[in-house]
């Protein structure tokens, strides 16, 4: 008996340090990277609809108190500024968390359905590669909605896919926006959005709570007509990988705290 229990004893310690020997590995490899210093742009490069790569029009997207704002006090009004900021690297598989909140009032001009509205672009084409009057790249975007009305529902981490067609359930989906699960926020609170880009699955969270996924990714549909006749060139192509950007499109919002963490 006692020779049963000490021999218990010692397996119950084998498995106990095995599984925090394994926790610990797991924390050590989790090396998450901030791409965004909190000073500057730096690392950062705009690219608004009419207006060469590198031009900030209107010093729209600026840096105060280590936020990256999206900002139009200096527009009289917004005739299809469309704008996005990449990130100066490339991504294939990767994690990427942020946090984001919408703010005062949208600037005039801007489109209905544009209130309280912005994203994360991923798997984005080159800005490079993008066209003078391009309004959107070819990318998956992890679509940002803030609540308006409050009797109507308004997810956030939705799908929408300039340029871009995805399977879900493996049935191919050729809608241009498709609806999460994720409730309606409707204040300026921060709230936390990650992805998760693998080459199986690309997965959308609103604060930890997973809300959409979906699988291949290619490029086509609507929006593929306004890119360069190169890209449109690669209809059906699949997406492996790209630039991430995050978006303007009349509204002012705030976003901190951007990290990522690459996976192998």
């Amino acid at each position: 008996m006692k020779r049963n229990y000490l021999l218990i004893t010692v397996l119950f310690f084998a498995v106990f340090f095995s599984c925090k020997n394994q926790e610990n590995k797991t924390t050590e490899t989790e090396e998450w990277v901030s791409i965004f210093n909190g000073k500057n742009l730096e690392g950062w490069t705009p690219k608004i609809n009419g207006y060469q790569l590198g031009d900030n029009y209107k010093n729209t997207f600026r840096v105060q108190n280590g936020i990256l704002k999206v900002s139009y006090s200096n527009y009289d009004t917004f005739t299809n500024q469309f704008g996005h900021i990449f990130y100066k690297n490339t991504f294939q598989k990767y994690k990427l968390k942020l946090q984001y909140r919408f703010v005062d009032q949208q600037v005039s001009g801007g489109e209905a359905w544009a209130t309280k509205n912005s994203g994360i672009m991923l798997h984005c084409q080159d800005p490079k590669t993008m066209l003078l009057n391009q309004e959107f790249p070819i990318s998956l975007e992890a679509q940002l909605l803030g609540g308006v009305d409050k009797t109507i529902q308004r997810p956030s981490g939705n799908l929408c896919t300039p340029g871009t067609h995805v399977e879900m359930r493996n049935k191919k989906i050729t809608d241009h926006c498709i609806i999460s699960s994720s409730e309606t926020y409707y204040d300026n609170q921060w709230i936390t959005a990650e992805v998760r880009v693998t080459d199986s699955i690309i997965e959308h969270y609103i604060n930890s709570k997973l809300v959409i996924s979906y699988t291949n990714p290619t490029i086509g549909g609507q929006f593929l007509e306004t890119a360069s006749k190169e890209i449109q060139a690669k209809d059906g192509q699949k997406l492996k990988g790209g630039f991430i950007s995050l978006q303007s499109e009349s509204h002012p919002i705030e976003f901190k705290n951007i990290q990522i963490l690459e996976l192998k």
